[in-house]
Parts: C-alpha cells; structure tokens; sequence
C-alpha cells in the first residue's frame, strides 16, 4: 500500500487594517485676540461650527485657557491649524486625540 501524503496548508496571512490616529486642533487663550474674532475665525475655518458653539468654545478659551475646536484625521487637522493660526489665534502643537 502507499503511504498517504499529507499535505499542509499554510494558513494566509492575516491583514489587519488600521485607523489613522485622529488629531485634536487646540485654541490657546491670549491677551490680544477678541473674543468676536475668535469665534468668527472658528466659524469661518472650522466645518459645521455653529454661532453658538463658536462662543462656547470661545469662552471655554479665555476661561479655562485653552479648547480643542476640532478632532478629525490629521491631514485635515493641519489645515485647520494652519488656517486658524494665519487668522493670528493662538495655537497648541497638533498632539494625538
């Protein structure tokens, strides 16, 4: 009788997808910036910002010294930041949400 081949398969490798992380853009309170230009700057820079989340967000600034405005992927937080920051609002460094 012949012997009996076994043949193994291997089983295929295992892709794994990964999110990229997101990125938190965070207003710095000044001494120079009004609180009208900060919150029409967020208006105007960040989407889906609504008056009443502007001067929210804008409070929460001058109170509390900073606000994450926005947490999105990082592509698109740079270009808020970037926008932001050329309308002369005080920015943090861009850090990991």
């Amino acid at each position: 009788m012949p012997a009996e081949t076994i043949e193994r398969v291997q089983p295929a490798p295992r892709t794994t997808s990964k999110h990229y992380p997101n990125y938190k853009v965070i207003v710095l309170n000044d001494d120079f910036n009004t609180f009208e230009h900060v919150a029409k700057t967020l208006m105007k820079y960040i989407p889906g910002m609504t008056e009443s989340r502007a001067w929210e967000l804008t409070n929460q600034v001058h109170y509390e010294g900073l606000a994450v405005v926005w947490v999105g992927p990082q592509e698109q937080a740079e270009l808020y930041h970037a926008q932001l920051k050329r309308a002369d609002l005080t920015m943090a460094p861009l850090e990991p949400a």
